[in-house]
């Protein structure tokens, strides 16, 4: 980072700070903001209301229990602390704090909507699945609209097994490749071995995986228990292959044939996939036909073939059966996967820049994590473009930041902390990013915005895969602001983008290293 266009910008002042405290003269036609903002207190440059100090007087470096003590009893002398006190220590600060005026405006209306969203409401339950559930949102509209069905979804277990199990050669292969240069505990082989075959993936690894498997719908491979709650079989997996990892740099390292190692790893492959197999049953073949089952729950059998009842179609919105016998590779045909390009909004690195991630993936050599480094302006406007044009947009955000997950409300002007622990918050987004204090945590998929008279965003409409009882029956509402702040990806046609934007892509990337927060899986 050692160009003008990577400097962090410096500290921005808290949304409200500049606001002058009012006299309580409130009338009829003053706004709830504006209610609220009479009752704010000014962020002067903070004086102690004790004269005793936390750190002790006589050496900084260390903290005074005594004088801490007392600059406590000091502290609540203040009857706005005492206040605090009461209503913070006995509830979520986090909702203690949120600021009605932000609820009322971040509503459900939007002047630019895609044509049809997919339905049902999905749930990735106990998982970290979202970007699985996040991409088959997207792709199961243009299935839907094909085929004319209301009420459809695709697996998301079926594209989990098969990323569980790239994942696993992944792993295995990079801890090979970097055996002989790499020490195990070296930063790099240390993030590798920290999450070896985590639920979280991006959309590259998508593209990979649905390339090389194809898409089924759920009927076809419903999700097993352990697909809806992942972590027992997720450290089964990842003890496993940690000590396998180990084996297999033991091997290289003592001169060991390549013809021994493999046979090594082929049995230790054969471990995972036995695992997987049993905690999520066998998968279809990607290129083995299957006929559509109509809206059944039929699990796989032990035998491994999977039952339909004698049932081979499925309902139209006209109410017609019909029935489908494709491959998951020709169901996976109408989704152009390999078209749309993943935008990304880091103001680290320079603008209109091409970045990926060091040895980050899933498929071994398959599509590369690739990112066009775009400004917010221009990774908006490419998402307002998508809408436009009826299209869904698989993108990538800090969900847990200034948000409440019942009400469905992501906005920057949601929750006080300023105002009920008198303390100013101002870092900016490249702050955010280089103190590890943000990084993308969560992919769901946008379906409509709502433009003000001169065309800018106001708020977006947010499909989530947390059931109907989050937000509006499973719809979030994100207000512009918090987009600017928490969301880094956007995933878009290359239509919508300048060609500027476009011809990024031919640059050589840089490369940044896998423990960066770029490559934090959603």
């Amino acid at each position: 980072m050692g160009n003008t266009e990577s400097t962090p910008t410096p500290p921005q002042p808290p949304m409200r700070a500049g606001r002058r405290r009012q006299t309580s003269t409130s009338s009829p036609t003053q706004s709830l903001d504006e209610k609220f903002d009479a009752i704010r207190i000014d962020h002067h440059p903070h004086t102690s209301p004790s004269s005793h100090n936390v750190l002790s007087t006589s050496d900084t470096e260390h903290v005074s229990g005594t004088q801490t003590i007392q600059y406590v009893r000091d502290l609540l002398k203040d009857n706005k602390n005492r206040l605090g006190l009461s209503a913070l220590s006995t509830a979520n600060p986090s909702s203690v704090l949120e600021i009605p005026s932000a609820i009322l405006k971040d509503t459900q209306n939007f002047n630019l909507s895609i044509p049809h969203e997919g339905t049902p409401v999905t749930n990735q339950r106990s998982s970290g699945r979202c970007w699985i559930f996040a991409a088959t949102n997207v792709f199961r509209i243009a299935i839907q609209q094909k085929y004319d069905i209301k009420n459809f979804e695709l697996s998301q277990a079926y594209l989990f097994f098969w990323d569980k199990v790239e994942k696993a050669n992944y792993f295995l292969t990079s801890l090979l490749d970097t055996a002989e240069e790499y020490d195990v505990d070296s930063r790099l082989v240390s993030a590798l071995m920290a999450s070896p075959v985590g639920d979280g993936g991006q959309w590259d690894m998508i593209v990979n995986l649905v390339a090389k498997y194809g898409i089924v719908p759920q009927t076809l491979y419903p999700d097993s228990w352990n697909a809806q709650n992942s972590s027992t079989m997720d450290r089964l997996l990842t003890t496993k292959l940690r000590e396998d990892g180990l084996k297999l740099r033991a091997m290289r390292k003592d001169g060991a044939s390549d013809t021994e190692i493999a046979s090594v790893k082929e049995e230790m492959m054969q471990d995972v996939v036995r695992i997987l197999t049993l905690c999520l049953g066998p998968p279809p073949a990607a290129n083995e036909k299957f006929t559509w089952v109509r809206l059944l729950h039929t699990p796989p059998t032990l035998d491994g073939t999977t039952q339909t009842n004698e049932i081979k179609e499925y309902t139209t919105t006209k109410h017609q059966v019909k029935t489908a016998s494709l491959t998951p590779l020709d169901f996976a045909a109408s989704t152009e996967v390999k078209k749309f390009i993943s935008l990304v909004n880091d103001p680290r690195n320079p603008y209109n820049r091409l970045l990926t991630v060091d040895h980050l993936g899933n498929v071994y050599d398959g599509r590369p994590i690739t990112y066009v480094n775009v400004s917010a302006q221009t990774l908006k406007q490419a998402c307002v473009a998508m809408l436009r044009k009826g299209l869904p947009i698989f993108f990538g955000s800090d969900v847990g930041k200034m948000s409440d997950s019942q009400k469905g409300i992501m906005d920057t002007a949601l929750v006080d902390y300023e105002l009920g622990f008198d303390v100013q918050l101002g870092m900016s987004k490249a702050q955010r990013l280089l103190t590890g204090e943000s990084q993308m945590t969560h992919a769901m998929v946008l379906t409509a915005v709502h433009l003000d008279q001169e065309g800018k965003p106001v708020r977006w409409r947010v499909e989530n895969s947390w059931s109907v009882a989050a937000g509006t029956e499973g719809y979030f509402v994100m207000s512009d602001a918090w987009m600017d702040e928490f969301c880094y990806q956007a995933v878009v046609d290359p239509a919508v983008v300048s060609k500027e934007v476009r011809d990024v892509l031919s640059q050589e990337a840089k490369v940044l290293p896998l423990w960066d927060p770029m490559g934090a899986l959603a």
